[in-house]
């Protein structure tokens, strides 16, 4: 008798710890507050307390308030989100630059703030800064992952604010504000930027795509808007980071600052103007130059602009829910 009640007795625990049927064995949502009421005060504390390689999206929720560190989302993070409560009051900062991380010439890359190494994440109403100013290099946000998203997300910096790499990578940025100075946004990715707002701090370049001789879409700007600071007089539409970058403006508003040339060659013998492919499709603004534009650059007709649709530039991309590929 006295087994059968032990018995009764661990089977009886055993089912109370056990999961809901149809309920992840792990926590697939964590609360991270600078004042202690959630899980974690930090948002690093939070992904590392996240299971590796989930089959559910784990959520992380930021509580409004100024988060001064750097967050890597390893490779094994897959099928994470990290939600801000406040798009402007929820604030990742940091300020590392190429000089202060001194690691030789690459340095750069291990400047961001945020960096995404894992597939299949998404951000959503946060801001993310590097705080370090006009010093050099200085990245913001660093994304090599695959059918990554980010959403009424704020990306502040100066040099290098946006890192979309990743060859092969395809990421999708929406009603997102990016700002900074030198090739602000660069990168290897096919990454698509939908009614985005880009704010140019100084006279310099939107980007500086590095896009692989075998990718047919780089750089794809949308219904987004070309703003400047005061003062700013001179700004080009990008330049070529490698030999065969491509960046595509459609219906893109550009103010009087972006210079009338609009693109321009890299320093140096390696990318020459042929292979660069550069375009456009009914810009507005006074910005819009097309008879000004140099000779190398494109002007879409109607039908090439037809195929800049998401299902032709993620083609290939296994089902990314987060993004409807129309």
């Amino acid at each position: 008798m006295k087994s059968f009640l032990f018995l009764l007795t661990t089977l009886t625990g055993f089912l109370l710890t056990m999961p809901a049927i149809g309920q992840p064995a792990y926590k697939t949502r964590f609360v991270v507050a600078k004042d202690g009421s959630g899980d974690f005060t930090t948002v690093q504390g939070a992904v590392d307390a996240s299971k590796a390689f989930p089959d559910e999206t784990v959520t992380i929720f930021i509580k409004k308030g100024v988060y001064n560190e750097k967050v890597r989302v390893g490779s094994w993070n897959t099928h994470l989100s990290l939600v801000g409560e406040s798009r402007d009051s929820t604030i990742i900062t940091y300020g590392d630059y190429f000089k202060k991380v001194d690691r030789g010439p690459n340095s750069t890359f291990l400047t961001a703030t945020l960096t995404v190494e894992a597939n299949d994440f998404e951000a959503k109403n946060l801001t993310i800064e590097n705080s370090a100013g006009p010093v050099g290099q200085a990245l913001a946000v660093s994304v090599t992952g695959t059918r990554c998203l980010f959403e009424n997300c704020r990306l502040l910096g100066n040099q290098d604010t946006l890192y979309a790499a990743g060859e092969g990578a395809c990421q999708y940025y929406t009603n997102c504000y990016i700002e900074g100075t030198v090739d602000f946004i660069f990168g290897e990715a096919t990454a698509v930027f939908n009614s985005c707002t880009l704010h140019a701090k100084s006279n310099g370049y939107f980007t500086a795509a590095s896009t692989a001789h075998h990718s047919p879409y780089g750089f794809v700007f949308a219904d987004c808007t070309l703003e400047a600071a005061p003062g700013v007089n001179r700004v080009m539409l990008g330049r070529p980071w490698r030999q065969y970058a491509k960046v595509v403006y459609l219906r893109c508003r550009m103010g009087s600052f972006v210079a009338p040339e609009g693109w321009v060659k890299w320093a140096g013998p390696a990318t020459g103007d042929p292979t660069a492919f550069y375009a456009e499709y009914r810009s507005t603004g006074e910005g819009a130059n097309p008879a000004k534009r140099v000779s190398w650059s494109k002007q879409l007709t109607d039908a090439e602009a037809k195929a800049y649709t998401l299902k032709n530039i993620f083609k290939g991309v296994p089902e990314w829910p987060a993004v409807k590929q129309k």
